[in-house]
């Protein structure tokens, strides 16, 4: 069989070659899609508190979601390069984004501070199982690479989780 030419290369597909195969590359890109839009929706939505925030606790909860905000955003640009890693195509736009996000928007005019963390804690959570999910798939498919990523952004979603919870826990009323 000839090789490929440069200008064959050069105006191919964008898919790359991968040992992990068809359906194990099919498999897995549709999933990190899906966590990628998720990512990206969980993303707004903590900048969207972050921007709206009010209250006697304003630069704890301000400074708090624009941690997490930035440790969110982190994400999106590792998860989408492993999904064109393993020849698969990632999202192109937002309406990729939103027909694919399972983490709701929140549009509310307004919302409480507490009612914010708690709504970003429980997104965390669902977000935290989404990715055991997508750890679960590459596991079955022995792709150790994407499997170790996964791993690091439980460990950092359970630290978010574990804020959000402390934040919005109510403690003992006062003696």
């Amino acid at each position: 069989m000839p090789e490929k030419s440069l200008q064959t290369i050069k105006r191919g597909p964008t898919a790359t070659p991968t040992d992990l195969g068809a359906q194990a590359s099919k498999d897995i890109a549709a999933a990190v899609n899906a966590l990628l839009a998720d990512t990206f929706a969980l993303y707004m939505k903590t900048k969207n508190f972050h921007w709206h925030m009010s209250g006697p606790h304003f630069r704890d909860f301000h400074l708090l979601l624009d941690e997490q905000g930035e440790q969110i955003f982190a994400m999106t640009d590792v998860l989408a390069e492993r999904v064109r890693k393993i020849g698969g195509t990632t999202l192109k736009s937002i309406g990729q984004i939103s027909a694919q996000q399972r983490i709701l928007d929140n549009d509310a005019n307004f919302v409480t501070p507490e009612d914010m963390l708690a709504e970003l804690r429980d997104d965390t959570k669902s977000f935290i199982g989404y990715l055991r999910q997508v750890h679960e798939l590459c596991s079955e498919y022995r792709d150790s690479a994407t499997t170790s990523i996964i791993e690091n952004y439980i460990d950092e979603s359970e630290r978010r989780h574990w804020f959000l919870f402390e934040a919005t826990r109510v403690g003992p009323a006062s003696v």
